[in-house]
């Protein structure tokens, strides 16, 4: 049972009323571990940035919070898949991938190497010149032309 329920104020913003009758608006969920358990472990954050419910696993809620809660993380969080590489403009830094992705072609500027961070199971996140973040779930299932891209700047 939830100790809490959200609605939507008239601006689209998620509202969250307490148990104890509590309103806070303006209230945003926050993934503690996005990447290696996105859901488990939510915050629900007011506007100040105060922790005011915690969620231990999403499927705990019942389907209106978590229809809620889904929506507005999707709407918050952009992160498309990188599927292939089909260029580098050059084996040194900084140089630009031009890549497809879950959501189509485009290209990247990798500053550095150490904007690609290894992850659980041959995942890969990689930071372009602007902050977007890409990921690649398994590069080991990638293509053999895009693993030997990635070879060369791991």
């Amino acid at each position: 049972m939830s100790t809490f329920s959200l609605t939507r104020n008239p601006a689209g913003r998620l509202v969250c009323t307490l148990a104890d009758g509590t309103v806070h608006a303006n209230t945003t969920p926050v993934r503690a571990f996005p990447l290696a358990a996105p859901d488990e472990g939510l915050a629900l954050m007011s506007q100040e940035g105060h922790e005011i419910a915690w969620i231990a696993r999403l499927s705990d809620l019942d389907a209106a919070n978590r229809a809620m809660i889904e929506e507005e993380l999707a709407g918050r969080e952009f992160m498309p898949e990188i599927q292939r590489i089909t260029d580098v403009s050059s084996f040194a830094t900084p140089s630009t991938w031009s890549v497809q992705t879950s959501r189509g072609p485009t290209a990247l500027v990798l500053k550095g190497e150490e904007d690609i961070r290894r992850l659980p199971d041959n995942g890969l996140l990689i930071a372009d010149r602007h902050g977007v973040l890409y990921l690649i779930p398994d590069r080991k299932a990638m293509d053999r032309h895009s693993r030997k891209i990635l070879e060369r700047f791991l």
